[in-house]
């Protein structure tokens, strides 16, 4: 969010203004950019604790962990409501469980209701649109404070998924993220009047280094409630697992952005999207978030296993842990050079396909390699720990035996698809 236009009112030294993440997939939370390599997220002290007390060997595949801030919502004179962070002084810092978290109940709204609060007339005083003469019309149907465009994607989304609460529109944002940081706008002004200071966790943005990060946020296990879930809530995580391929593979999506060399955007898909795939349905979404819109990215099979294997071999020897709700990223960059060909160039020939000189020009591609590609690059990350524990943690009053086999029966899952999909490919 920024507070860029003249007779606003501008951050002091010691703040920043923070603005949504461009590139959120899935999550319930809105992700801040706190700078170009790091993000904010609401703290939850577990989620705190837990980054703090992670063995060595686990932190190859987690965000790291930078500390804390303090986030200060306010209104400035023409209306728009802002995130100011700033820092957090390390008596604060330990006295997070005297302080408000994010992570309270929060008001219940029907998907109907979201839809309506960002359209309807009677709430357009409520919440103030973007600056005037702005191009970014979805942007703008979230009622959303001033957002810096110049920090947005340079690469378009367009969400295959009926049920985002935005129009079909080009927009510069991933849709999920918008529909997030509208519902924390939404709670931000409700609480405006009663000056909360809250705490956000500092972590690693996993996709700063990557140009266009196509990224599947994977829910693990075969379990999602956390020791300490009421019985009502228990019991509707169980439901959504047994509906879904929690249960049959012990991995669901939970949200994508892949990007799509034909057209130069992304495809995004949204969990309720996962919630209803079947096992091939799984499969099917697996082989969609590898395909660029013009190949199945086969050089990502081996670095992508290689990753997972040794994720796997970490957690198998992680006694006591259990990860529930957490979610696993796979992101791999975009940015394809086969060949030795810019992505510019091989858009100019996929845009030839109305020419019916696509495959003409492909194979003009493939005669001038002069050396094979550089090896793709790719990452796995584990994240969300609010519901994880081991023993000791926290003095949870729950010890469990052995690694998290659940979430290593994702895992396994994950891997003998990607395998099998290799050997097809062949």
């Amino acid at each position: 969010m920024e507070a860029g236009r003249s007779g606003q009112k501008s951050p002091r030294s010691w703040e920043v203004l923070l603005k949504p993440f461009e590139h959120q997939v899935g999550g319930h939370n809105s992700l801040m950019r706190y700078d170009d390599n790091t993000l904010c997220k609401p703290l939850i002290t577990r989620e705190q604790r837990f980054y703090e007390s992670l063995p060595p060997e686990m932190k190859e595949f987690t965000p790291e962990y930078k500390g804390v801030i303090s986030i200060c919502n306010e209104r400035n004179k023409e209306g728009y409501v802002n995130s100011m962070a700033s820092p957090c002084t390390e008596n604060e810092a330990l006295e997070q469980d005297d302080l408000p978290e994010w992570d309270q109940p929060r008001r219940r709204h029907s998907r109907r209701s979201l839809h309506r609060s960002s359209s309807g007339a009677e709430h357009r005083e409520e919440r103030p649109s973007l600056a005037s003469g702005s191009t970014e019309s979805n942007v703008q149907d979230t009622r959303s404070p001033q957002m810096n465009l110049h920090l947005h994607s340079d690469v378009p989304f367009q969400m295959l998924d009926g049920n985002s609460g935005l129009s079909s529109e080009e927009i510069r944002y991933n849709p999920w993220s918008l529909r997030c940081h509208r519902r924390q706008l939404s709670r931000m002004r409700a609480e405006l009047k009663d000056q909360h200071v809250y705490k956000f966790l500092l972590l690693e943005n996993v996709v700063h280094s990557f140009r266009f990060p196509c990224i599947l946020d994977l829910k693990m296990g075969t379990r999602q409630h956390g020791d300490d879930a009421s019985e009502e809530k228990a019991a509707r995580q169980m439901k959504k697992c047994k509906e879904s391929t929690s249960a049959t593979l012990g991995v669901r999506v939970c949200g994508m952005q892949v990007y799509q060399l034909a057209t130069g955007k992304y495809l995004c898909r949204n969990k309720y999207y996962g919630r209803s795939l079947s096992i091939e349905g799984f499969r099917a979404a697996l082989y969609q978030y590898l395909h660029n819109g013009v190949e199945l990215r086969k050089d990502l099979f081996q670095p992508i296993l290689t990753k997972l294997q040794s994720l796997k071999a970490v957690l198998e020897r992680q006694v006591s842990y259990r990860f529930y709700s957490s979610s696993l990223l796979i992101i791999y960059e975009g940015e394809y050079s086969r060949a030795g060909v810019s992505v510019e160039r091989q858009q100019e020939l996929c845009a030839e396909r109305m020419d019916g000189s696509l495959r003409a020009g492909l194979q003009g591609v493939n005669s001038t390699a002069s050396s094979p590609s550089a090896q793709p690059k790719v990452d796995v990350r584990m994240i969300d720990f609010a519901h994880s524990t081991f023993r000791g943690f926290r003095n949870d009053p729950t010890v469990h035996e052995g690694p998290d086999w659940g979430y290593l029966f994702g895992l396994e899952s994950l891997i003998n698809i990607i395998e099998q999909m290799r050997e097809e490919s062949r």
